[in-house]
């Protein structure tokens, strides 16, 4: 049963402070809705700061607590996830992002949420036909092989508990956001790490790779959309362009006005380096790697998705990838993310107009 956001209505939202839940936090506020925002004790809150919320704070690994934190509440948004690439306890995978999973969808159901949406992620899908040139679809099943480092697997088995829970009855709905770019990036996220690591000068070369990028704005629209138009149970891959590596770079270069990478390294490379560095800072030095394998893993696997069932279904857009990345780099330049030197070289240059 799909539903209709009102003004006053309490909607809980869980990992609100994150990078994607920060943006549905804000486009739930933007339609006059009380937000709730679940928060992991001790967690960075910095993107609430300015914004009338109701904060609480609630480890969903733990059953108790969440029952009064959904009282009263009409909708569910559960976005909190662990992610990482050299987590010093990976067993914590587990209970945040398939114990917090389960956790929050029963808790939602038995206080009566009319609708939960469910953040899954793409990386749960196959990608064995993409390096063929057909973007990757809801309906592809994910190759376990690919299935690379505690989050995918984690982020794998916590989705098919969420549709065990739908199958009995859960009223819910799920969203697969793309690689997502944009303002409030703080920690950085691996897909902001890219512009970041090219706003410094840290990337001399590229490989020949392709990936879906979208506006971190336009994925929390789509979580709406789903919430509002999705069926029950039913996935639904929120995304913007397909774009090669190569395209992504000069697309920052045309609005940095920073040069380009331009040397191009075969995949083999960052596989080298990933295991390098693992084996030096991760084995011997005990130190989270530089470069860490799973890191490189990603970066040779080409990560193209079909979002048309969203498009068709949901009434689904997106900006152009190239607005998504200048604005990514705009707020890593305006928040001190990138040394003086390489800021005084940027020369703004913003693309073309585009309709909303």
């Amino acid at each position: 049963m799909s539903g209709k956001l009102r003004r006053g209505d309490r909607v809980v939202v869980t990992g609100a402070a994150g990078f994607i839940g920060s943006a549905v936090t804000r486009a739930l506020l933007r339609r006059g809705v009380h937000v709730v925002a679940l928060l992991e004790p001790g967690a960075a809150t910095s993107n609430l700061d300015g914004h009338d919320v109701e904060r609480l704070d609630v480890d969903i690994t733990k059953a108790r607590g969440l029952n009064e934190a959904f009282e009263g509440a009409r909708y569910c948004f559960h976005l909190a996830a662990k992610f990482g690439f050299w987590p010093k306890d990976p067993t914590s995978f587990y209970g945040v992002n398939v114990e917090g999973s389960r956790n929050v969808v029963r808790a939602a159901t038995a206080a009566g949420v009319e609708r939960t949406v469910y953040t899954s992620t793409v990386a749960t899908l196959g990608l064995w036909q993409t390096k063929s040139g057909r973007p990757s679809n809801e309906d592809d099943v994910a190759d376990l092989s690919h299935l690379y480092g505690n989050y995918k697997q984690t982020k794998y088995v916590a989705e098919h508990e969420v549709l065990r829970l739908a199958a009995a009855g859960a009223p819910l709905v799920l969203v697969l956001p793309t690689m997502p770019h944009g303002p409030f990036d703080h920690r950085p996220t691996p897909s902001g790490k890219v512009v970041l690591d090219y706003l410094n000068g840290r990337m001399p070369g590229y490989v020949d790779t392709a990936m879906n990028v979208a506006h971190v704005d336009d994925l929390a629209e789509g979580h709406l959309l789903a919430l509002e138009k999705g069926s029950q149970g039913r996935s639904y891959i929120c995304g913007g362009d397909n774009i090669t590596m190569a395209e992504m770079l000069e697309m920052l270069s045309n609005v940095t006005g920073l040069p380009p990478a331009q040397r191009r390294f075969p995949s083999m490379f960052p596989m080298i380096a990933g295991r390098a560095s693992q084996f030096v800072e991760g084995g011997l030095l005990r130190k989270e790697p530089r470069v860490s394998l799973e890191a490189a893993q990603m970066a040779t696997t080409t990560m193209t998705f079909d979002d048309s069932r969203a498009r068709s279904e949901l009434g689904y857009h997106s900006r152009p990838a190239v607005w998504a990345l200048y604005e990514s780099a705009q707020w890593f330049v305006d928040h001190g993310y990138v040394r003086a030197d390489r800021v005084n070289m940027v020369r703004w240059n913003e693309p073309q107009k585009y309709s909303d």
